[in-house]
C-alpha cells in the first residue's frame, strides 16, 4: 500500500491530510533552503514553515517564518534541526519528533539527546549522506576484518568557513573504525601532529584536515598495511545531498515510536 500522495495528487489537493508536515529550524541559511528545496522535490513531504532568528538576513523566499521553536512545533508534525549546539536544548524542548544534523555536539548534548528521547522519536547523525553512512559501515568492517597490522589516517577536507575541526563526520568515521577494532575512539584519536612527535602509536586513528575553497565535503579512510593501501571514500559534491538525506530521515522518522535512532536504523544497517 503507498503511504504518500503522488505529486500529481498533492497539485490537485488530493490526500493533502497525509502529507508530513516538515519544519526546518534556522530556515534562512544556506543548509535551511537546501532543506526547503528538498522537501518541495519529495512524495509525501511539505514544508510546514520555517524559523529564524530576529535580523537574520534571509538568503531566500522562506514562507511561513516563525521567531520561535515552539510556534513552529505547533505547525509541524516534525522537525529538521542543522543550526547550532546551543539551541539543541530549546528544539527538543517543543516536544516534537526531531531530525538533528548539527555538528559540533559535546557529551552535554548527547545527553540531552538521551532524555528527550524517552518520550519523542529522535534521529541524530553527524552527517546525513546516505553515502557517508554506507562508507562509515564499510569503515566498521574493514577495520574489524583487517585488524592493527593496518594503520588508519582519516583525511578530511571542507570549505574555508567550517568553525570545528575534525568534522562531525570524520569523528563518525573514526567511532566507526574503533567499534570494528572494538576501542573507543578517545582512547586512540590522533587529531593533532606538530613538531617531533615519535613513531606512529601501533591502534591508533590519526586525523588530517584540510581547509579552503567551497568544498562541501571529502572524506578519505585510509587503511595502510605493508605494501599496499586500502581508501575508503566518499566525495560530496552539493550540500543538497544532505538534505536529500535529512528529509528521507524525516519520512522515516515519522513512522517510529519514541527512541533514539540514527541513519544506520534508518538504512537497515544495524546488526550488519
Amino acid at each position: 500500500m503507498r503511504l504518500w500522495p503522488t505529486k500529481g495528487e498533492r497539485a490537485n489537493g488530493v490526500c493533502m491530510r497525509d502529507q508530513l508536515k516538515i519544519g526546518i529550524l534556522g530556515i534562512g541559511g544556506r543548509m535551511g533552503q537546501a532543506l526547503a528545496a528538498a522537501i518541495e522535490e519529495v512524495d509525501g513531504a511539505v514544508l510546514s514553515g520555517g524559523s529564524e532568528r530576529p535580523g537574520h538576513e534571509l538568503i531566500g523566499a522562506s514562507p511561513n517564518i516563525y521567531d520561535s521553536a515552539a510556534a513552529l512545533a505547533d505547525v509541524s508534525d516534525i522537525l529538521i534541526d542543522f543550526t547550532a549546539p546551543q539551541a539543541l536544548e530549546a528544539h527538543l524542548a517543543t516536544g516534537k519528533a526531531l531530525v538533528i544534523g548539527t555538528t559540533g555536539l559535546d557529551a552535554s548534548h548527547h545527553a540531552v539527546i538521551d532524555e528527550a528521547s524517552k518520550s519523542t522519536a529522535i534521529l541524530q547523525a553527524d552527517n546525513m549522506s546516505l553515502g557517508v553512512n554506507m562508507l562509515s559501515h564499510f569503515v566498521t568492517k574493514a577495520a574489524q576484518a583487517l585488524g592493527e597490522d593496518w594503520d588508519i589516517e582519516i583525511l578530511e577536507m571542507h570549505h574555508r568557513h567550517k568553525v570545528d575541526a575534525p568534522s562531525g563526520t570524520a569523528l563518525m568515521l573514526g567511532r566507526a573504525a574503533a567499534s570494528g577494532r572494538g576501542v573507543e575512539l578517545d582512547e586512540v584519536a590522533d587529531k593533532v601532529r606538530d613538531g617531533i612527535t615519535g613513531a606512529r602509536k601501533a591502534g591508533h586513528i590519526g586525523f588530517a584536515i584540510l581547509r579552503g575553497g567551497s568544498v562541501p565535503g571529502d572524506h578519505d579512510v585510509i587503511f595502510a598495511g605493508e605494501d599496499e593501501q586500502l581508501i575508503l571514500s566518499h566525495k560530496a559534491g552539493n550540500r543538497r545531498i544532505f538534505a536529500r538525506g535529512a528529509v528521507k530521515a524525516a519520512l522515516w522518522l515519522s513512522r517510529q515510536k519514541p527512541g533514539r535512532y540514527d541513519m544506520a536504523d534508518m538504512l537497515g544497517l544495524k546488526g550488519e
